[in-house]
């Protein structure tokens, strides 16, 4: 068994970084099978997914930047009706969590409403390519880079 199978097997609701779904939207060579993994899971009951509403800000820039309209429809279509994927838009109880992980990690501005975003939605993951949020506690922080 892969290990990022081994690492999706310990748990029903993850939370997803916004890199997750630019890999496997913009297919990247890298990354693109892992990715792959990670939604085709969540395609299957009881698996959960939750992901901040910042994701889809940032998935969006770039199809806007190039004027590329069609893409952007295509990618708010695919993901707002995603099987088992909750989008979460901030509140102030999420801003609270953000704030106090910055405080105590320096962790970035969108990273740490990401991590609030998990902690806040009951998930028991955290599946990004970024190995500087490792430092979260209550969540299992799965790096993309070990677990290929």
């Amino acid at each position: 068994m892969k290990p990022i199978s081994r690492f999706l097997t310990r748990h029903i609701r993850i939370a997803l970084d916004s890199n997750i779904f630019i890999y496997y939207l913009e297919e990247n060579p890298v990354w693109v099978d892992a990715a792959g993994e990670i939604f085709t899971w969540l395609e299957r009951e009881p698996h959960s997914a939750v992901t901040s509403t910042l994701t889809m800000t940032e998935l969006l820039v770039q199809p806007y930047r190039a004027g590329n309209e069609r893409l952007v429809n295509r990618y708010f279509g695919l993901l707002s009706q995603f099987p088992n994927l909750e989008w979460v838009a901030p509140d102030l109880h999420i801003a609270d969590t953000a704030a106090r992980l910055r405080a105590l990690h320096n962790f970035r501005t969108p990273d740490a409403l990401q991590l609030a975003t998990a902690l806040r939605s009951g998930a028991t993951a955290f599946l990004t390519n970024d190995s500087a949020l490792t430092r979260v506690e209550h969540l299992e922080v799965g790096v993309l880079g070990q677990l290929r």
